[in-house]
């Protein structure tokens, strides 16, 4: 009788020890499924007891006399190198082309005229986790009868800024008069990423994506918002990813004009190997062979080409930013050789980059004017160093999939290509992947159409089929 009931209860004790191994592990892998919200202090010094202010501020891009004269003497004493013969963008901004940028930027560009059309969106701030964060909130003009505007999160990346979408804000808060139908209407808030633009720099190391992700869902619901759609491309790309990967629950959708993957297993390293010979072994569409190889040309030579400002950011921005700091030309030059190459790398044989093909002189000065007024280069740069200084694949975020509904316009002139085939490993719900039909990494500014309709018709899938319920 006693072995029968120390038999009993070592059975007992085996099925207990079963059941709460099989909850642990059922309910540790559902948590496993978020990321953790990342709850910071980025002010200057020691996190205050008091609660923090969150109240929402209007905001104005202003530019003092002082620092318009400053500039033009830093334009007038900018000292410029002789490029070699018929060197073109080859071996960065062509300083032929840079002269004579400079003097238009000195002679014609009109910043109290672009400021005018910077401060035609509402802009705000309002501080969180320590720091103030600036962004554009703009709603729609008007509103079909019992309609509501969506709320759409767009973040930018680098070296962008928040003024990437003033060409499709109105595509999306008004679409019907630019016959794009008034089936969804957008309510957009474009922030500037912590760091960038007239959002203020973290004064403590650390701050990454999953930082942003933190601050920006913040955001969201202190504007009231509990759920809304997300949008990104470059650093935009991995901050709204994270985001929906943070807060499943309130991000009904998450549309990319980016992806990459820092996940590479066995069936990635044959599809490189046989995927242009075999295509559908590997669920590669003819489009996809055409833009990834041969991938040494096409993947390989194009990093090593292309990333060496990421090296640099990811170890020392400090050093190197000093420099872009200090001369408006040199932060010109180093920006525009970004917005050249990543639009087409075809414009590299061009002695003029390409410029003006897609994009107006004055859009580009624009840009470069909010990283010069608001002297945030180094800080953008720092970025690159809190996200890969631990190495790729290293963090959470990057080993979590992604369940919410993914929407993925892929532009034709992105610097790498992904495959709907690779990109469905990380993001589990891809319900819409398009090859675009032109347009480079800057696609809300190159193609705001094509971009905008994209968006549309993601949401309206997404809608229709009430696809975030189901997530």
């Amino acid at each position: 009788e006693f072995c029968s009931s120390l038999a009993g209860i070592m059975l007992l004790e085996v099925f207990l020890v079963l059941g709460t191994l099989l909850i642990y592990f059922f309910f540790s892998k559902k948590n496993e499924e978020t990321l953790p919200f990342k709850d910071g202090w980025w002010g200057r010094g020691q996190k205050p007891v008091t609660k923090e202010d969150s109240s929402i501020r209007p905001f104005k891009v202003e530019t003092a006399e002082e620092e318009l004269s400053d500039l033009f003497r830093r334009l007038d004493q900018a000292r410029f190198t002789e490029p070699l013969e018929n060197s073109c963008f080859h071996y960065g901004t062509n300083s032929v082309h840079l002269r004579k940028v400079v003097s238009y930027w000195k002679n014609q560009f009109n910043w109290k005229k672009q400021v005018e059309v910077l401060n035609k969106y509402p802009q705000f701030k309002t501080k969180i986790q320590g720091i103030d964060i600036h962004f554009v909130h703009v709603k729609p003009p008007h509103l079909p009868e019992g309609q509501a505007a969506k709320p759409l999160l767009m973040v930018h990346g680098w070296p962008g800024s928040f003024y990437e979408f003033y060409k499709i804000i109105p595509l999306l808060t008004d679409p019907a008069s630019h016959g794009l139908g008034d089936e969804h209407i957008f309510e957009v808030i474009c922030p500037s990423i912590p760091g960038y633009g007239f959002s203020e720099a973290p004064h403590k190391q650390g701050f990454n994506s999953v930082s942003a992700a933190s601050v920006f869902y913040e955001l969201m619901l202190r504007l009231g918002f509990n759920e809304f759609y997300t949008q990104g491309g470059d650093a935009g790309w991995l901050i709204c990813t994270n985001l929906a990967q943070m807060a499943p629950s309130h991000v009904k959708g998450l549309h990319l004009n980016m992806v990459m993957v820092s996940k590479l297993g066995l069936s990635h390293l044959l599809s490189i190997l046989l995927g242009q010979y075999f295509p559908g072994l590997f669920g590669f569409q003819d489009e996809d062979v055409r833009r990834m190889f041969p991938f040494l040309k096409k993947w390989l030579y194009k990093i090593l080409s292309e990333f060496g400002y990421a090296h640099i950011q990811t170890t020392k921005p400090d050093t190197v930013g000093c420099g872009l700091n200090d001369s408006p030309v040199g932060l010109a030059a180093y920006i525009f050789e970004k917005f050249s190459s990543w639009t087409d790398m075809e414009f590299q044989n061009l002695e003029d980059g390409g410029l003006e093909r897609k994009f107006i002189l004055d859009d580009l000065l624009t840009n470069i004017m909010i990283y010069w007024v608001s002297g945030c280069i180094v800080s953008s740069m720092r970025f690159y160093k809190e996200n890969l200084q631990k190495g790729i694949g290293t963090q959470k975020h990057e080993k979590l999939t992604v369940q919410v509904p993914t929407g993925i316009a892929a532009f034709p002139n992105e610097i790498l290509h992904i495959p709907q085939a690779w990109a469905k490993k990380k993001y589990t719900n891809i319900v819409s992947f398009h090859f675009m039909p032109r347009g480079g990494h800057f696609a809300a500014l190159e193609e705001p159409e094509l971009l905008a309709k994209d968006i549309l018709q993601f949401v309206d899938k997404v809608e229709k089929e009430q696809l975030w319920k189901k997530k």
